[in-house]
């Protein structure tokens, strides 16, 4: 009969499965955010190429779609390998999100070459090439938000969610960058387009926000110093430009895009830590947990077989008890080793529980949206828009109002058709 000790081998052999596959999904979210940097340049380079007619940038476009490409192949090599793992029985919980996220993601993908061939021939609008890379980019942080989501190690989880939403702020920032150059193009302002961009702007504020709660000391530091305050002064006069009916400035156009470029290519290093310290986590947590369970295997070699239950009812206050000498050799019984485990496993749940509720939030907020979209025929910024300020009115924080809306899902009047 095994003993009790060679459950709480098992138990920690299933932990290091786990720390192995959250390595390789981090690995995954790594390939994707530079994949992701690589789609934003090019779509920036996109829309100058449109508006310029083929004149500007024409040269450089090929270089950055060629990068894309070999990006894109490693982040396929990625999803397949989740996949031929899930097959294994090695993968995350949520295995049925991620893959349903990865399956919507593909056609984008596979749709590339022929998006990049209508730029090619001048047959799009600015507009319309960014909305398309909009909508792929979407579905590449889909993913990683599912791998964010799917974390089942709390300090993991913390660098997932501060990745997630600095790599989503980043992707505000691009659009941001898109819809400015147009504006300033175009030389006129209306409602409609200051409460878009706006919207961008408040985006991003938020997504940051939640990046500083979940990130360390040393990242932070790092996103200070990537933040120019002759860059942020600049992109800000540009902003307040661009909510007037100034005339057409097409230098003026050049200024912002370049601007915001400059803001965009710094944030990439804040990126490149965020990868390097999730790498590096994955690799300290596995490494000791595998010098762990070669202690348990030590103990279990040198342990005679009724010893654990012998120890069992020693002391009815198991909080308190102190470690058996269980030889010359042995420095804890393994009751205290299980305890310890048990402690050690309700903790991490706890915080586990703590970092996603910053995940769980934004459903809400999004599904709230959702129906507001849906049954109102409200734009996306407009549905925001409407919650935000029901929120600020009634002293109520953005979720408790996303709540109170989808309580009320069933008493709203069906979609107009």
């Amino acid at each position: 009969m095994k003993s009790g000790l060679s459950f709480l081998i098992a138990a920690r052999r299933c932990e290091i499965d786990e720390l192995d596959q959250l390595a390789r999904t981090s690995e995954l979210v790594g390939v994707i955010g530079r994949l992701v940097h690589a789609l934003q340049r090019e779509r920036g380079m996109s829309n100058v190429f449109l508006a310029s007619h083929g004149v500007r940038l024409a040269e450089q476009r090929a270089p950055q779609i060629a990068e894309c490409l070999a990006l894109e192949q490693e982040v396929r090599a990625g999803f397949d390998q989740l996949e031929s793992e899930h097959h294994r029985g090695v993968g995350s919980g949520n295995g049925a999100r991620l893959f349903s996220r990865i399956a919507w993601v593909l056609p984008g993908l596979d749709a590339l070459p022929a998006l990049r061939r209508r730029i090619d021939a001048l047959e799009l609008k600015p507009s319309q090439s960014t909305a398309a890379f909009v909508k792929l980019i979407a579905g590449l942080l889909s993913v990683v938000f599912e791998a964010a989501d799917g974390a089942t190690d709390p300090e993991i989880s913390r660098l997932l969610v501060a990745m997630f939403n600095f790599m989503q702020g980043k992707e505000f920032a691009g659009q941001e960058r898109a819809f400015g150059a147009a504006a300033l193009a175009q030389g006129r302002s209306d409602e409609t387009r200051r409460l878009q961009w706006q919207h961008l702007i408040e985006s991003q504020e938020r997504c940051f926000q939640v990046f500083v709660d979940f990130s360390g000391d040393a990242v932070l530091a790092l996103w200070r110093e990537s933040q120019s305050d002759a860059t942020l002064a600049e992109l800000e006069r540009m902003r307040r430009r661009g909510a007037t009916s100034a005339p057409a400035d097409s230098a003026l156009g050049q200024a912002w895009f370049d601007c915001c470029t400059r803001r965009i290519d710094a944030m990439r290093t804040v990126e490149d830590r965020l990868e390097a310290d999730l790498r590096a986590l994955c690799s300290h947590k596995t490494a000791r947990a595998r010098s762990e369970l070669q202690a348990y295997r030590h103990v279990l070699d040198t342990l005679a077989p009724e010893t654990d239950a012998a120890l069992f009812f020693d002391d009815a206050d198991a909080q308190a008890a102190t470690p058996a000498q269980l030889g010359r050799h042995l420095e804890r019984s393994v009751l205290d080793m299980v305890q310890e485990q048990s402690q050690r496993l309700q903790a991490m749940s706890d915080e586990l529980q703590t970092v996603r509720a910053s995940l769980n939030e934004r459903k809400l907020v999004e599904r709230a949206k959702g129906l507001l979209m849906a049954h109102r025929r409200m734009s996306e910024q407009e549905a925001h828009k409407m919650l935000r300020e029901t929120a600020m009115n009634q002293g109520r924080r953005l979720v408790e109002v996303a709540e109170s809306v989808l309580a009320m899902a069933d008493y709203l009047p069906p979609p107009p058709r």
